[in-house]
C-alpha cells in the first residue's frame, strides 16, 4: 500500500523514503531511521511520537507511540487517520498500583476471561477504559486529548492515588488503560513495555500512547518498510523493539 502522508510533498518524500530503506525478509532496514534508540530517545523527550515495530516473532506490529503528556488533538487525528489501530494510554506498573487500576482479565467475572491464551504472551496488559469526568462524550479529538493528557499529568503526581483517580476519571470510557510489566523490558517486551521504557529514559511520566498502524489494502499490520517509509516522510524517528532492548533492557 502507499501508507498515509501528513505532508504535502508526498512524492518527493516517499522518493527519499524509498532510497532510505531497504528490505531483508519482513524486516525493515534503514539507514536513518532504524535502530537509534538515542534517537528515539531524543524525539520523545521532545515530545515527539515515536514509531516501534516490536518483533516479527511477537506482535508484528508497528506502533505510533506519544508521550501522554504531549498528546492534543491533532495527535489524537493522527493516531485515528494514520495507525488506525486501538488507542491505549500504556502506565507504568507502580502508576496503576497507585490508582488501584486492575488487569481487566481479573476484573471482570464473566467466562469469556477464561482460558485467555495469546499466540505471542502470557497474558494480555488491558486494564480499564476511561473518560475523564470533564469530556462530554469522550470520544472526540479534543475529548481522548484531555483524557490522554489528564492521564500523563496524573502519572507524574507522586501522591496521586486511586481515590483521586476516581473523582477525576470515570469508567468505562473511550481510553483503554494498559499496565506494564513490574519489571518492564526484563519481564515483557510488548509496545506497552517498550513505550513506557522509553518514556522513562527521556526523564517523561511513564504513561504513553500507543496505537497500532494497519495496512488500508490488507487489513493487517502495516509492514515494517512501510512504516519505515512513513517515518521518513514525515520526519519521525522509527525503531525497532531488538535496539530498544538492547539500549534500555
Amino acid at each position: 500500500m502507499s501508507p498515509p502522508t501528513a505532508d504535502a510533498d508526498s512524492d518527493t518524500h516517499q522518493a527519499d523514503a524509498a532510497d532510505a530503506v531497504k528490505t531483508n525478509g519482513d524486516v525493515a532496514e534503514t539507514t536513518q531511521f532504524d535502530g537509534d534508540a538515542d534517537a528515539a530517545i531524543d524525539a520523545f523527550r521532545a515530545g515527539q511520537p515515536v514509531l516501534i515495530h516490536d518483533f516479527a516473532d511477537r506482535e508484528g506490529e508497528t506502533d505510533i507511540v506519544y508521550p501522554a503528556t504531549a498528546v492534543d488533538p491533532a495527535a489524537v487525528r493522527r493516531l485515528r487517520n494514520d495507525a488506525g489501530g486501538l488507542v491505549c494510554v500504556a502506565l507504568a506498573d507502580s502508576v496503576a498500583e497507585r490508582f488501584d487500576l486492575p488487569f481487566l482479565q481479573e476484573a471482570l467475572n464473566h467466562p469469556a476471561t477464561e482460558n485467555h491464551e495469546l499466540s505471542y504472551d502470557d497474558r494480555s496488559s488491558f486494564s480499564i477504559t476511561v473518560n475523564h469526568r470533564a469530556t462530554e462524550t469522550g470520544i472526540t479529538d479534543r475529548d481522548r486529548a484531555q483524557t490522554i493528557s489528564e492521564l500523563g499529568a496524573a502519572a507524574a503526581t507522586a501522591d496521586y492515588d486511586g481515590e483521586t483517580f476516581a473523582t477525576e476519571f470515570r469508567s468505562p470510557g473511550h481510553v483503554h488503560l494498559l499496565r506494564a510489566a513490574p519489571d518492564l523490558l526484563a519481564e515483557r517486551v510488548g509496545h506497552t513495555e517498550l513505550g513506557v521504557a522509553l518514556a522513562e529514559a527521556a526523564d517523561l511520566p511513564p504513561a504513553v500512547v500507543v496505537c497500532e498502524m494497519l495496512d488500508d489494502e490488507t487489513g493487517a499490520a502495516l509492514s515494517p518498510t512501510d512504516a519505515a517509509a512513513y517515518a521518513a516522510r514525515n520526519d519521525l524517528v522509527y525503531v525497532e523493539g531488538s535496539s530498544l532492548v538492547e539500549r534500555l533492557g
